[in-house]
């Protein structure tokens, strides 16, 4: 969303977003002169409120504000708003950037949008299957900065961060620390690796977001493991602000998801060109098609990761053309600018202008 704004504004549109007052959403925003619309879904005790409640809300904003377009950005928020939008003959669209079971009244929540847009064909077609309006439903392929995010070498910064030498390797992964990203995986590669190529040190790069007990435990575990079995070669730096140079000294970007609709770690990571290994799940392949330009693997399969980690970092000639490849394909698929451009039409469109 935020990578889009300044296209959207370019092109003739004021715009407003409403989300929480406070924190580092609303901060990015102010700072590059947006309106912010106070809203949330969670009390001022940061207790959750009542679907019907912030929908009431929501109507409550929508109708001060009159805008001409609503953009839902998440699905979650492609719900809660589908029915207010419809009651308000408000143009809307909601982003379906989820793959996830939804329930009978979800789906019909979501139809009330005039436009649905999911991040991947794989994206579009679960959801298509569970009974989303197929005729609404549009792919749209989230975009990448590639002047942000362009290859340059040099990982010497990072190997004194870590207190390695500069005879080290770096593999690296980013995202969420949770089950669906399938670092418990990881860290079983990891070891597999290590017996192979003592030399890899792994950056896990993210925080925790979820508060479930079973996510809270997911982490501790793979806490135990970056302190036990690899100790020393595994770090846990938590949430960063520099990823483009993380992944421009990564020697190699491991990413072991159990589910991804579009990672948007791997547009980041190939328009870095970097080597590339991932799960073929969600749209990883359509990132990816044909093996081209990533090595992709069957998912929850810690050896055939392991197995092609070693193989990328093995072979230096195999690796540069990895690199190579994701970049060009991050340049045919993946603009930001061509993204930003497509978004534009599906706005038009539900306008009907």
């Amino acid at each position: 969303m935020l990578a889009t704004l300044d296209a959207i504004v370019r092109a003739g549109f004021a715009v407003a977003v409403a989300c929480p007052p406070q924190g580092p959403l609303a901060e990015v925003l102010r700072r590059r002169g947006v309106e912010v619309l106070p809203f949330s879904t969670r009390t001022a005790a940061a207790a959750p409120r009542s679907q019907e409640e912030a929908r009431r809300e929501l109507a409550r904003l929508l109708d001060q504000q009159k805008p001409d377009l609503l953009h839902a950005n998440s699905l979650s928020m492609g719900r809660l708003s589908g029915p207010v939008a419809s009651a308000l003959r408000l143009a809307s669209i909601a982003h379906l950037r989820d793959i996830l079971r939804l329930s009978r009244q979800a789906v019909e929540d979501l139809n009330h949008h005039r436009r649905l847009l999911a991040v991947s064909n794989a994206t579009r077609s679960f959801h298509v299957a569970q009974g989303l309006d197929e005729a609404r439903t549009h792919v749209l392929y989230n975009g990448v900065d590639l002047e942000r995010f362009r290859p340059s070498g040099g990982g010497s910064d990072l190997a004194r961060e870590v207190g390695a030498g500069n005879s080290w390797r770096f593999a690296v992964t980013i995202g969420q620390i949770g089950p669906r990203k399938g670092q418990d995986i990881l860290v079983k590669a990891a070891e597999y690796v290590a017996r192979r190529l003592p030399d890899v040190h792994w950056l896990v790069i993210g925080e925790r977001f979820s508060t479930k007990a079973e996510s809270v435990v997911f982490e501790e575990q793979l806490c135990r493991a970056a302190a036990g079995s690899l100790a020393g070669r595994m770090h846990l730096p938590g949430w960063r602000d520099d990823v483009a140079r993380l992944l421009r000294a990564a020697d190699v970007v491991v990413h072991p998801a159990r589910q991804e609709p579009l990672g948007r770690v791997l547009l980041e990571a190939a328009a870095s060109g970097a080597a590339i290994v991932a799960t073929d799940v969600g749209g990883t392949s359509e990132i990816f098609p044909g093996g081209q330009a990533a090595v992709l693997v069957p998912p929850n399969d810690p050896e055939s990761l392991a197995r092609a980690v070693v193989s990328v970092l093995a072979n230096d000639h195999l690796r540069r053309e990895l690199g190579r490849a994701a970049r060009r394909r991050a340049e045919e698929a993946f603009d930001i600018r061509a993204t930003a451009s497509r978004l534009l039409e599906h706005y038009r469109a539900a306008l009907g202008t």
